[in-house]
């Protein structure tokens, strides 16, 4: 079992960047793909951006392909999110999350969760 604490969420205008941060518990962190998933104010939460275990593959849902990336360092146990150009609509509690097994993109396929942190972008 993994327990997650995300951290590194904020005010930050449009245009800006922000680097978010998530530590893991435990010492199998290096098994689980890492994920990022946001939900906005009223809407429901959605896949940002995956990795897998070693860190080779990363995938990211189209609206945030370019500016944003993915990256681990499982010596640290930690799973980044750097965000770039940032826009109003990227305004969303922000959550990591891990599974056991290969990449998946719903979120109903991760087992753990952080508690998120906030992001918002204004304009």
């Amino acid at each position: 079992q993994v327990q997650l604490v995300e951290s590194g969420g904020g005010l930050v205008q449009a245009g800006g960047s922000l680097r978010l941060s998530c530590a893991a518990s435990g010492r199998t962190f290096s098994s689980y793909v890492m994920g990022w998933f946001r939900q906005a104010p009223g809407k429901e939460r959605q896949f940002v951006a995956a990795i897998t275990q070693t860190g080779s593959g990363t995938y990211y849902t189209d609206s945030v392909k370019g500016r944003f990336t993915i990256s681990r360092d499982n010596a640290k146990n930690t799973v980044y999110l750097q965000m770039n150009s940032l826009k109003p609509e990227d305004t969303a509690v922000y959550y990591c999350a891990g599974r056991i097994g290969i990449l998946r993109f719903g979120l109903q396929e991760y087992n753990y969760w952080g508690q998120g942190t906030q992001v918002t972008v204004s304009s």
